[in-house]
């Protein structure tokens, strides 16, 4: 089984929707021993990094996460699932993330209209598993006020928003999706089957 963490923040029911439709058999939980037995991790969120990090701590999912990605299982972060991956964010203060990627999670510093909201294009920046069923150029759907600024090695496709913004990040066993691929049409549709077959 793979489990959806809900931990209070998160669209969790079309991100399971999602994986239906790829057929991804999931189960939306924050039981420990669940997520133990699970083959792999999918983290949704949305809202505020500090209010994610007091969640996952509260119900003692936090070092569980990181325990169990350092064991080798697959964790895919979605949106704020992301960014709670990387080391830090300085969202409305300094709150430490998983510490499972590289960086740290940044506000928009640009002229452009902040919140990023709306389809962007993704670009390629190396090849990678989960873009098998997507081309360069591919337009996904964000929502977000913050980005990730991490390592080039971890990053696989990119926005461009007046900065470059990391749309999909991997390191070993963990991946990153910045926008919604639930809500990306076929694109995101494309995405999340190329990550099924990645785990299977």
């Amino acid at each position: 089984m793979n489990i959806i963490i809900d931990y209070g923040l998160g669209n969790l029911n079309s991100v399971q929707k999602g994986f239906e439709r790829v057929g991804l058999e999931t189960k939306i939980s924050s039981d420990i021993e669940e997520i133990r037995k699970s083959n792999s991790i999918i983290l949704p969120g949305v809202g505020a990094f500090r209010d994610a990090v007091k969640l996952l701590e509260e119900k003692n999912l936090k070092n569980l996460i990181i325990e169990e990605v350092n064991k080798g299982k697959n964790i895919l972060g979605i949106c704020l699932g992301m960014q709670l991956l990387y080391d830090k964010s300085f969202e409305n203060g300094e709150f430490d993330g998983l510490g499972l990627i590289k960086g740290n999670i940044k506000k928009f510093d640009i002229s452009l209209k902040v919140p990023h909201m709306g389809w962007n294009n993704l670009k390629f920046q190396q090849n990678n598993p989960i873009l098998k069923y997507i081309k360069e150029g591919d337009y996904v759907y964000y929502v977000h006020s913050y980005y990730a600024e991490g390592e080039e090695e971890d990053l696989i496709a990119y926005s461009e928003y007046e900065v470059k913004v990391p749309g999909i990040v991997n390191r070993e066993n963990i991946y990153g999706i910045q926008f919604h691929p639930e809500k990306s049409g076929t694109v995101g549709h494309n995405i999340l089957k190329a990550y099924k077959e990645i785990i299977s």
